[in-house]
């Protein structure tokens, strides 16, 4: 077992080095809007996974991922060489390509705090003027305790 300061080094080293080799040496057309995002790596530095997000072409496209998933497959082999001599250790890992879900997920909760804003603004207008359906002072005084009169 390795110490885990160690692994997440090893992990965001496999992180540059995938992401570099993307950008500058594999000529993967699928590959030209792939983002590495993170990398984990188990206790024993035998397996690494290698989290990545795909944008498209342009802002209104929507981003191809089985096409970035294939591409990363192929290039597979030639990422796990790269890694094996950027990172010098003894057993190099073997990569797992996963597709990062927290952007998605950030952009949902994005619209469910819109959401809830919306619903209170509406809660505040109709709060707006409204009086109480009872008193306008609903709780009840303390009785006065007379200490003379328990004797």
């Amino acid at each position: 077992m390795a110490d885990p300061a160690r692994a997440r080094r090893l992990a965001k080293r496999i992180a540059n080095i995938v992401a570099s080799a993307i950008d500058y040496e594999i000529k993967d057309p699928r590959l030209a809007f792939v983002t590495i995002t993170d990398a984990k790596v188990t206790a024993d530095l035998h397996d690494a996974t290698v989290y990545y997000t795909v944008r498209g072409a342009d802002l209104d496209s929507e981003p191809d991922l089985a096409a970035a998933a294939a591409g990363l497959e192929k290039a597979k082999g030639v990422l796990r060489t790269k890694v094996g001599a950027g990172t010098g250790v003894r057993f190099t890992p073997t990569l797992t390509f996963v597709t990062d879900t927290v952007p998605d997920t950030a952009r949902h909760m994005e619209e469910l705090l819109a959401r809830a804003r919306a619903a209170d603004d509406e809660v505040a207008k109709a709060r707006e003027g409204a009086l109480p359906a009872g008193d306008a002072d609903p709780y009840k005084e303390p009785r006065e305790r007379d200490d003379a009169g328990d004797e």
